[in-house]
C-alpha cells in the first residue's frame, strides 16, 4: 500500500501517543515535502546539515524524494553520514518514521553538545536501530570520553579506571526490525535515561551517567551505510 495513505493514520495515532505520554513542547517538525533546486550537492534545508563536504569530498549523500530523506553513504566517504539538527534540550524526545532497506543497514540518534570538550566532537550518547537489536551507549562517559578515544587511537593500553569506565556503558537490546517497511520510532530522554520505542512497542531503557547531560544542543543522524527518514519532531519537556 502507498506510504502516503498511511501517512496520516501514522501521523495520528503518533500524536495520540505523545498527547498522552506528555513529551512537551514540539520545537521542531520537518515531513520533508519539498524539493531540492540541484541534485549535485546536499540541499536538505529547514535547518539541516552533513558531513558531506568534510567526509566524502563534497559528494552528495542527502536526497529529498517522494516526501522523505534519503540518506546514503558515498564511496569516497571515509566516515558515517552525520545529518544535524539544532535540538537544545534537557529532557525531551525525538520521534521519526524510518526505513531499512539492506540487513547491514542502521541508523543512530546521536545526541551531542559541541560546546562540551570533554569528549571528542561532543558525543554525548547515542541510540542506534539494527534489523537485529536495537544499541543504546553513553558516550560522554565511555568511547567518547577524550583521554579514552585518545589512548584507542595511539593505541596505548588504557589504564584501569579507563577499562572500569566502559563497563556498562552499552545495551543492547535484541529486537527485528522488518526490511523495506516504514516503521515509527521514539528516542526519549528523562534524567540519565534513555528510553527507545519503535512501533508503539517499547524495546528498552537504559540508564547512564552521560544521558543525563544537562544541554543536548545538537541532533546527529548517523548512517554507516543507507537509511530513509520522514517527519521528523523534536520535543523539550525541559
Amino acid at each position: 500500500m502507498n506510504r502516503h495513505i498511511l501517512s496520516p493514520l501514522c501521523a495520528l495515532l503518533a500524536l495520540s501517543t505523545l498527547t498522552a505520554d506528555d513529551r512537551g513542547e514540539l520545537i521542531f517538525s520537518d515531513d520533508f515535502e519539498r524539493s531540492e533546486s540541484q541534485e549535485v550537492k546536499d540541499e536538505p534545508g529547514k535547518g539541516w546539515g552533513t558531513n558531506s563536504k568534510s567526509r566524502a569530498k563534497g559528494n552528495k549523500q542527502v536526497d529529498l524524494r517522494d516526501g522523505a530523506m534519503y540518506i546514503y553513504i558515498h564511496a569516497e566517504a571515509d566516515h558515517a553520514v552525520s545529518v544535524t539538527q539544532p535540538a537544545p534540550f534537557t529532557d525531551g524526545a525525538v520521534g521519526l518514521r524510518f526505513k531499512l532497506e539492506d540487513p547491514k543497514d542502521q541508523l543512530g540518534l546521536n545526541f551531542a553538545d559541541l560546546e562540551f570538550k570533554e569528549v571528542h566532537a561532543g558525543h554525548l550518547f547515542a541510540a542506534r536501530v539494527e534489523a537485529k537489536r536495537v544499541v543504546c551507549q553513553d558516550l560522554k562517559t565511555g568511547n567518547m570520553r577524550l583521554d579514552i578515544r585518545e589512548a584507542r587511537q595511539a593505541k596505548t593500553p588504557l589504564t584501569d579506571e579507563q577499562k572500569a569506565a566502559l563497563v556498562g556503558k552499552e545495551k543492547i537490546f535484541p529486537r527485528p526490525t522488518s526490511l523495506n517497511e516504514w516503521h515509527d520510532l521514539i528516542v526519549s530522554v528523562t534524567g540519565d535515561e534513555v528510553t527507545v520505542t519503535i512501533d508503539g512497542e517499547e524495546v528498552g531503557r537504559f540508564s547512564s551517567p552521560g544521558i543525563a547531560h544537562p544541554t543536548k544542543r545538537l541532533l546527529r543522524l548517523s548512517v554507516p551505510r543507507n537509511a530513509v527518514v520522514d517527519d521528523v519532531k523534536i520535543w523539550r519537556k525541559k
